[in-house]
């Protein structure tokens, strides 16, 4: 009996015939940007004509069954209801709308809890609460498999403890934190949590509901293959209305006196009212696409390719795999003996390969500690096949 879970190489090449950038590239940058596929780049340009045609909000009051169908799309890849989503222009605006309008009812003194391998921008913004609002962050160490660490995060909890904010899968290393464990850590102790799934929307089944999370920030350009200048939030309902956002228009709220205005109803307050609308139908798209193949099938295919990866990696092109986490993504992040990050990257591109690097940058805890300046970072997806990592590997090993 066939195994329901398992794409097949024909389902593979048909992923492939409808990505235009399939045949040209070795796209092993998934986690900076996916190719679209063929639908999502039509549904895009058919709406930026339509706008060219007809006008921008005459475009948008035509197309409205399909912008509405992003938010449902979305609601079902992460299992909850469309008025929790809120669509935005990137995974940064979501991010910030909620972790400011969590930070809007904290007091100085009180306390972020994070992960070692948190994502840059977000540390930022704990260092500039900290400097301006005088709240505290504590990071939560790793435990001996580099995922965060649950004991100690229990540990840390005290009467101080306002939010847990984790990136699930971090920008380097393989990592998948617990983000369902974190949830239940959350809200036994009702602690706001924040999860930034930029990395693994779309590569990962994603349900808020087993996760616990108050608040799921992610993107529409990487493994969800949808347009860049897109991202979503999910607000659930009492978080909603618990942490109101930290700035407002005339979309996010009614003006409805001279001195008064009512927040517009569930995670609606978190937009504002202009919108890449082409962009928003063609993540609607994207998002049907991963309902369409199921999250649990793409998971699995990659993480099988990116397990195959790591393991040729290191037994045939004589580089160090420096990823961690008992679980492990699609991200595959590694460093050659002789050439530094950039230098890799270059002479890999210049034989039609793509990947990416990762610095200290912009995982600086996770890399300080593990001595690590730089890495390649290998990212692959569903479309991608055991003849690219073949490819892949022959030209690591030939630099």
């Amino acid at each position: 009996m066939p195994d329901l879970l398992t794409i097949t190489d024909q389902e593979v090449d048909r992923f492939r015939r409808e990505t235009p950038g399939a045949g040209k590239v070795l796209h092993f940058n998934n986690a900076g940007a996916g190719l679209m596929p063929r639908r999502v780049l039509d549904a895009v340009k058919a709406h930026l004509d339509l706008e060219a045609e007809t006008g921008g909000y005459e475009a948008a009051a035509t197309a409205r069954p399909k912008l509405e169908r992003a938010y449902s799309a979305i609601a079902g890849y992460l299992n909850c209801d469309p008025s929790e989503v809120a669509v935005m222009e990137n995974a940064t605006a979501a991010w910030n709308q909620a972790f400011f309008a969590v930070l809007g009812t904290m007091k100085a003194g009180e306390t972020i809890l994070t992960a070692e391998a948190e994502y840059a921008s977000n540390y930022l913004s704990y260092l500039m609460a900290r400097e301006r609002y005088g709240i505290e962050i504590e990071v939560v160490p790793s435990d001996g498999d580099g995922e965060l660490d649950l004991d100690a995060l229990e540990r840390l909890i005290d009467g101080s403890v306002r939010l847990i904010a984790v990136t699930h899968i971090p920008t380097n290393g393989g990592l998948v934190n617990p983000a369902e464990e974190i949830g239940r850590i959350a809200r036994r102790h009702g602690i706001a949590y924040l999860l930034d799934a930029c990395q693994s929307a779309g590569q990962r089944e994603l349900d808020v509901r087993k996760i616990g999370c108050d608040f799921l920030s992610a993107t529409g350009r990487k493994y969800l293959r949808g347009p860049r200048g897109t991202g979503f939030l999910y607000a659930g309902k009492a978080a909603a209305e618990r942490f109101p956002p930290p700035v407002i228009d005339l979309h996010a709220a009614r003006w409805d006196g001279r001195d008064h205005y009512n927040w517009a109803e569930g995670a609606a307050r978190y937009e504002n009212w202009e919108n890449y609308e082409a962009g928003k139908i063609g993540l609607g798209v994207a998002v049907d696409l991963v309902l369409e193949i199921g999250a649990a099938r793409i998971e699995k295919r990659v993480e099988a390719l990116a397990g195959s990866l790591r393991e040729r990696l290191e037994a045939e092109a004589g580089v160090a795999v420096h990823d961690i986490g008992r679980t492990r993504s699609g991200i595959c992040t590694f460093t050659h003996p002789r050439l530094d990050a950039t230098a890799v990257k270059t002479a890999l591109g210049g034989q039609g390969i793509n990947v990416s690097t990762s610095t200290v940058y912009s995982t600086r805890i996770d890399m300080e500690k593990r001595g690590l300046p730089d890495l390649v970072r290998a990212s692959v997806h569903y479309y991608n096949t055991e003849n690219e990592v073949d490819r892949f590997v022959e030209a690591v090993a030939r630099l």
